[in-house]
């Protein structure tokens, strides 16, 4: 065994020297391989001989080889001579700062910050990648003005030390409002720093110091999107954009700036009016729109420019909200009665006067606490002192007209215009009021009592014309009845006229019918009679002479009862007179019903032989009734 490790002992070595090949180049060549993605931080341990054994006093890292910590790094690669025993070597990762951050960079090293400064200003090192040529070019120690962006980077991280942070972003309708941390002292009488050019909106933050930037609140701002802002240098607030509404201006009042010239003249001594830029209030108003104004450094003072409303009420405010501590106005009469108005303001203000009303009192809420509130409410108390309240209410038109024309007068001075004066509600005291209701209601009854008379009276005279309009047809109708009438009874005397002659015609003509009936009965009697004469006279002369003889005489009696009949008849009439004939007839008829109406024996005065023989008379008449009422039945 011992021969062969003699033998092949040289084998041995070269298998050593194959696992510790490493670690042999590193302690007897000093060989060290730097990967590539890391970087070598040296220290070197000691100094054998030379001038600059030991770093200078306060310093850390070591620019001319010194001892400690060296300035150089070593990339990735192979070195040699850097033996263990005098160098040590760390690995380090690349810095790598991501998308959307930035790197803040902390020297350990350098030079001293001035007096008065809190950050150390940019000096040439490669984004801090060479730490010799940063330290030999001045660089001081502690915070970074510069930083580096997005990317990779190789540090080291003995001489400085990276925080990683976010970008700044600004978003949509906002503004950012700049707060230095570093930079000379704000001038005397400023608030804020002046306005520097070319710092890329504070991103190069070294050119800002350059050129004389101020700590503090800062006039420029920046807009909406993403910078590269050092949060070590400068502060951001985030604040909205201001609003200019529709219907609206905006007047800016400027605490920056160089003192301007007033452009309103002589005439107008109530603030200074000065050009856009100038510390002031900018004669030039912006309308409606949103606008980047850093809040800080001016305002912007609104102005209505349409027609605006203010109310002396309690129960009413408008959106504005500008006469909101207003109030119903509370006055007192010249008979010492106390009682509340309404009253609503009108007003109007040009856009070009909204300045010099903003220069003036400052803001709208000032022009209505300072000049309508007091002018409003004076001027109606000392009206209301002119005149007791129901005077007041009843002139009320009166007053409101008087109110707008002193109102316009005092506003025109304010550069407003006055648009209109309203009186509104008004309360007088309750006990006033209810004797003034009672008043009212009286004089109104005694209206409507008034009206009531008069509707009567007009009534009366309706119904009077009425009545005589009903009257008048009456009386055209009377007098058409009366006419009527006349006609009637004319024609009723006509008529009787007419009927007494047709009665009188009628009974002449009866009597002539009845004498000619009678002559008719007559003649016919008669020529009956004959007729039967002679047809007897032919019956007997053909029978024989005894019937001729009978029929004769039969002929002759009949001729003599006709005869005597007719004369008898004649004779009755004459004696006994047209009505006393007519009653023996009605008798005559009544004897036909077999009444007896006279006794059979009439027992007259035996003094007057008349009696007796108008009693045979009648006795017989009776008997040739009775007789021919038999025959005639028999004949039937």
């Amino acid at each position: 065994m011992q021969s062969l490790l003699t033998n092949y002992w040289w084998v041995l070595l070269i298998i050593l020297g194959l696992i510790l090949y490493k670690f042999i180049l590193r302690v007897f060549f000093g060989m060290v391989i730097v990967p590539e993605n890391k970087i070598g931080l040296v220290t070197k341990k000691f100094v054998l001989f030379g001038a600059n054994k030991n770093l200078p006093d306060g310093r850390i890292i070591a620019t001319n080889g010194e001892a400690g910590f060296q300035a150089k790094t070593l990339a990735p690669g192979l070195y040699w001579g850097m033996f263990p025993w005098q160098y040590g070597v760390e690995m380090q990762p690349f810095t790598i700062i991501p998308e959307g951050k930035i790197g803040l960079v902390l020297s350990n090293d350098g030079a001293e910050i001035p007096t008065g400064s809190i950050l150390a200003r940019r000096v040439e090192s490669d984004n801090f990648q060479d730490a010799e040529k940063f330290l030999k070019n001045g660089g001081q120690k502690g915070r970074q003005t510069s930083y580096i962006t997005a990317g990779t980077y190789r540090i080291n991280t003995f001489a400085f030390t990276v925080t990683i942070t976010d970008m700044v972003i600004i978003r949509e309708n906002m503004v950012g409002i700049i707060t230095t941390l570093d930079g000379k002292p704000i001038e005397s009488g400023q608030i804020a720093g002046k306005h520097i050019e070319g710092h890329n909106n504070f991103q190069d933050f070294d050119i800002f110091l350059e050129n004389g930037g101020n700590r503090g609140l800062q006039q420029n701002i920046i807009l909406a999107g993403s910078y590269n802002i050092n949060p070590w240098a400068v502060q951001i607030e985030e604040t909205p954009m201001t609003d200019v509404p529709i219907g609206n201006v905006g007047v800016v009042i400027s605490y920056v700036g160089e003192d301007g010239k007033d452009v309103t003249g002589e005439s107008f001594k109530h603030g200074n009016i000065v050009s856009k830029g100038q510390r002031g209030v900018w004669t030039e108003p912006y309308g409606p729109g949103k606008y980047p104004f850093n809040k800080y450094t001016m305002k912007v003072e609104l102005v209505p420019t349409t027609n605006l409303v203010l109310n002396w009420a309690n129960a009413r405010s408008e959106a504005h909200a500008l006469d909101k501590n207003l109030s119903t106005i509370t006055v007192r009469s010249r008979d010492g009665f106390p009682f509340n108005l309404d009253v609503a303001q009108i007003i109007h203000i040009p856009a070009n006067e909204a300045p010099k009303v903003i220069a003036r009192f400052g803001s709208m809420n000032n022009l209505v606490s300072q000049v309508l509130e007091p002018t409003i409410g004076n001027y109606f108390r000392n009206s209301a002192q002119d005149s007791d309240v129901i005077s007041f209410l009843t002139t009320r038109k009166e007053r409101q007209q008087a109110a707008r024309e002193h109102i316009k007068a005092v506003l025109d001075e304010y550069n407003v215009n006055a648009v209109d004066t309203l009186i509104g509600d008004i309360v007088p005291p309750e006990a006033l009021m209810k004797t003034l209701t009672d008043r009212k209601i009286a004089e109104e009854e005694q209206k409507t009592y008034q009206t009531q008379k008069m509707a009567q009276e007009q009534r009366q005279g309706m119904e009077k014309e009425t009545a005589i309009a009903d009257m008048q047809k009456e009386i055209v109708k009377a007098q058409q009845s009366v006419e009527i009438a006349q006609r009637t009874a004319d024609a009723t005397v006509k008529k009787a006229e007419g009927d007494a002659n047709s009665l009188k015609l009628q009974v002449e003509a009866e009597t002539i019918a009845t004498k000619m009936r009678a002559n008719a009965e007559a003649e016919a009697t008669k020529a009956r009679a004959g007729a039967q004469a002679e047809a007897t006279k032919l019956n007997a002369s053909a029978d024989a002479e005894k019937i001729s003889k009978t029929g004769l005489a039969e002929a002759e009696k009949i001729m003599a009862i006709g005869k005597s009949t007719a004369e008898a008849y004649e004779l009755q009439v004459k004696a006994m007179g047209g009505d006393n004939f007519t009653k023996f007839k009605i008798t005559e008829e009544i004897a036909k019903g077999n009444i007896k109406i006279i006794p059979d024996i009439l027992i007259g005065d035996s003094n007057s032989t008349e009696g007796g023989i108008s009693g045979l008379l009648g006795l017989q008449l009776l008997e040739m009734v009775k007789n021919k009422k038999e025959k005639d039945t028999n004949q039937q």
